[in-house]
């Protein structure tokens, strides 16, 4: 008996569910996309290249990854969706084949002061359940080992109906949270200066409070001059004790003003309110000045800076409390949680453990869960956000990454390099924005845009292997093997500023010398202690200009003329040319189109679907009334002169009629740090990472200083763009100033005239000076890490 096998037929066509494997986007037209043709390969990794505002993000973000989690979001009910962010469908023509996005951007971590590394990645949930039900002794539930749930208890009378009958019944209740009781669980308790609160010289009325936004004759003076308590026209010196207290610490209390019920508060608590209870680094910059001017942030005697109760730190579990446990460093703390054997608590051991150890694996083992995450960098920030998708058993979803080696030390790339890698032969489809040749090599697909920024860029140059981008001749092609070389010579310092004894974070006690008149490099693998070093002990110095990472915050409103204060000049040219107010030359202000106010589109709130906005019929879009618009400088209107680009517009304002040399200034400072293709009204929120900070450094670099700080500058750089951003350091040096530089970058590193490296390692392995002379030097000692890449690097 013979059987017909199978093997003997042809084989048979794939199947059709087999056939999506790409990702088809057709006419992408997203800011300055061009109508963007691409296809990318599913279960691949891709890595998109270009130079900075060349289109990356408008097309792997703003138009892939929103679609993708517009769709999820219509998948959940009318309701749902009524609490979920609206997203726009993005301007494209077709996308097809899209799978389920995560997106790991660079955004930074909500700077709420009550968020630290803990609370984000759920690592404090699990310590406060083990605490629970381990902790000796028993104080409660978990949220009693919780910084953010304050101790409550109150008693009365409940009314129930029972059997048709009205019965009263008393309840009473306790709640047991772990919030130290002195500071709210905040860690800092403030001391202000009262003098720089107020002149006691002065009366109210003659303005006498210093505190942004309280104007003599504004609304927030007004409460305090209407309210009965106190006489406008005496001067605060001449208080009686009531007086003072009702001015400067009164609790709140309902009061009638001219008629209208308000609220009365002391000047103290409504400052901890609307100040003092805020991140300090998301304050807009004036406030931030005057927080730092007369608030003194202390650690809270009563928890050591903790944020618990005493009764959350005397629990104990083999003599470790909860604040012991996050205040280790994680890589200590994985050991301690390892070590524990408990069965009864076995799958939390088990998840706590996994998250630890994803904390070591993606090189963050430096940090400690009672950080602030408002402190993390841009870089720290993303692969903290990468914690909970390593390990993960989801597979055939898209990972869009946002330059996920910002940060790193080139010896910590390799083990992101490896991350990306594991995510990718999971099964999962990931994407990559990235500049750094160490990422570009081990692509499997790259997509190049350019040629070049803004609306010169936006088109697909190339599509292909890393190899084919080599040889293909565009801008990323030709600069993927750069290689910078040492200088011959480098410059002879003026004078050093001495650190000694810093001991910020995990620095043990550095003194060094850091010379001035040169470009300084500091260096070292991630948590080394640069930062701590650099903003900890010379940031807040005379003199020094401090150009961080901090984002800019900028609505649709704010754009490049705004933020840098160029309006200013712009606006008075306009007024004195026309004989009229400057105000109408502001689309904020008198000068608006009344039906848009000054937004150029009319937006259209459509509840829990996306909302819509088309331009405004009245102004067509240019935000100002005609009557404005009738008014012209150098024979442009205000509205022309918004759409020019930062290269026209300082050709406009350098000579002729237009000529503003206030305006000229600061369109130089643009063009210098590489920000020529900008136009002057585009909206920041439209700007990348990296053409924000930038513009940062353009607005900065006017302020009047010896020695500039820049924090890894070349982050959203090209590598073509590095050599102008070396240009603008050499600049800078050369006009007498002296530059510092925390880099990681090995261009960079090479262009120094001195080099201090800091390590050996990260957290407690590090917070030391390594190293400390010029780049030759280094490379000849081979002593560090930082001088085995940077001589493999230059082919030493």
């Amino acid at each position: 008996m013979s059987f017909a096998t199978s093997q003997d037929a042809q084989p048979s066509a794939p199947h059709v569910a087999d056939v999506h494997d790409v990702i088809r986007v057709h006419g992408a037209r997203e800011n300055n996309l061009k109508d963007v043709d691409v296809e990318i390969p599913k279960r691949r990794l891709t890595v998109f290249t270009g130079v900075s505002g060349s289109g990356k993000s408008s097309l792997v973000f703003d138009t892939i990854a929103a679609e993708s989690q517009r769709l999820i979001n219509e998948t959940y009910s009318a309701f749902v969706q009524g609490f979920m962010p609206t997203l726009a469908r993005p301007e494209v023509d077709v996308l097809e084949g899209l799978t389920t996005a995560i997106i790991v951007d660079q955004e930074r971590m909500g700077a709420n002061p009550r968020s630290t590394v803990g609370t984000v990645t759920d690592a404090n949930a699990m310590l406060r359940i083990l605490f629970s039900r381990l902790g000796q002794p028993h104080i409660g539930s978990p949220q009693a080992f919780s910084f953010n749930v304050a101790s409550v208890s109150g008693a009365g009378a409940i009314t129930l109906e029972r059997d048709g009958r009205t019965v009263s019944e008393r309840r009473d209740f306790t709640i047991t949270g772990g919030m130290c009781p002195r500071c709210e669980g905040m860690g800092t308790v403030t001391d202000l200066d009262l003098s720089q609160l107020y002149d006691d010289s002065k009366s109210l009325a003659e303005g006498a409070i210093t505190v942004p936004g309280y104007k003599a004759d504004g609304w927030m003076v007004r409460s305090f001059t209407e309210s009965g308590f106190l006489d406008p026209h005496k001067p605060i010196r001449d208080y009686t004790e009531q007086e003072l207290h009702d001015f400067l610490h009164r609790e709140p209390l309902k009061v009638k003003m001219k008629g209208i019920n308000a609220t009365y508060e002391g000047l103290i608590p409504r400052i901890q309110k609307s100040f003092l209870s805020k991140d300090v680094t998301a304050l807009q910059p004036h406030i931030r000045a005057f927080v730092e001017r007369a608030a003194t942030f202390t650690a809270c005697p009563d928890c050591g800076g903790t944020r618990l109760s005493a009764a959350a730190r005397s629990s104990t579990i083999k003599g470790v409390s909860i604040a012991d446990a996050c205040a280790m460093q994680i890589s200590d703390l994985a050991a301690w949680v390892r070590d524990l054997d408990e069965p009864s608590v076995a799958p939390l051991l088990t998840a706590l453990q996994h998250t630890l150890d994803s904390f070591v694996e993606i090189g963050l083992g430096y940090l400690s869960l009672d950080r602030s995450s408002g402190t993390l960098s841009g870089g720290e920030a993303q692969r903290t956000k990468m914690i909970r998708h390593l390990g993960s058993a989801l597979t055939d979803v898209t990972y869009v990454f946002d330059e996920p080696t910002v940060g790193l030390h080139p010896h910590d790339i390799q083990r992101m390099n490896d991350l990306l890698l594991r995510l990718r032969d999971k099964g999962n489809t990931v994407l990559v924005v990235e500049h750094k040749p160490e990422v570009i090599e081990i692509a499997d697909h790259v997509v190049d845009l350019g040629p070049r920024a803004g609306t010169a860029g936006g088109e697909v140059m190339f599509e292909g292997t890393v190899d084919g981008l080599r040889a293909s001749g565009t801008l990323t092609g030709r600069h993927l093997d750069d290689r910078a070389s040492l200088k011959p010579s480098v410059r002879t310092p003026s004078g050093v500023l001495e650190v000694r004894g810093a001991a910020t974070h995990n620095l043990q006690d550095v003194d060094v010398d850091i010379p001035l008149g040169v470009l300084v490099v500091v260096t070292g693998v991630a948590g080394s202690g640069k930062s701590s070093l650099i903003h900890g002990s010379v940031s807040g110095r005379d003199g020094v200009v401090s150009v961080d990472q901090t984002p800019i915050r900028g609505s649709r409103r704010s754009n490049p003329a705004t933020y840098t204060g160029l309006l200013d000049p712009i606006r008075k040219a306009f007024a004195k040319a026309n004989g009229v107010k400057p105000a109408l030359f502001s689309a904020n202000s008198e000068g608006a189109c009344p039906t848009c106010n000054g937004a150029g589109v009319i937006y259209t709130d459509l509840a829990m679907m996306a909302g819509v906005a088309t331009p405004c019929e009245e102004c067509d879009g240019k935000r100002f009334q005609a009557s404005v618009l009738e008014y012209h400088l150098g024979g442009r209107d205000i509205s022309e002169v918004l759409a020019m680009s930062v290269t026209e517009a300082e050709e406009f304002f350098r000579s002729g009629e237009a000529r503003t040399p206030a305006a000229h200034a600061v369109l130089d400072r643009l063009a210098e740090v590489g920000l020529g293709y900008l136009s002057l009204g585009q909206p920041l929120t439209t700007l990348s990472g990296g053409e924000r900070q930038r513009l940062k450094l353009a607005t900065q670099m006017a302020d009047k200083g010896g020695v500039y700080v820049l924090d890894e500058p070349t982050t959203g750089l090209h590598l073509a763009d590095v050599e102008q951003l070396l240009g603008l350091l050499d600049r800078l040096v050369d006009s007498g100033k002296s530059v510092i530089v925390i880099e990681h970058h090995q261009a960079v590193m090479a262009h120094a005239d001195w080099i201090i490296d800091l390590g050996p390692g990260a957290g407690h392995d590090g917070g030391r000076i390594v190293f400390e002379g010029t780049p030759s030097d280094l490379v000849a000692a081979r002593s560090t890490l930082t001088a085995e890449h940077l001589a493999a690097y230059v082919g030493a």
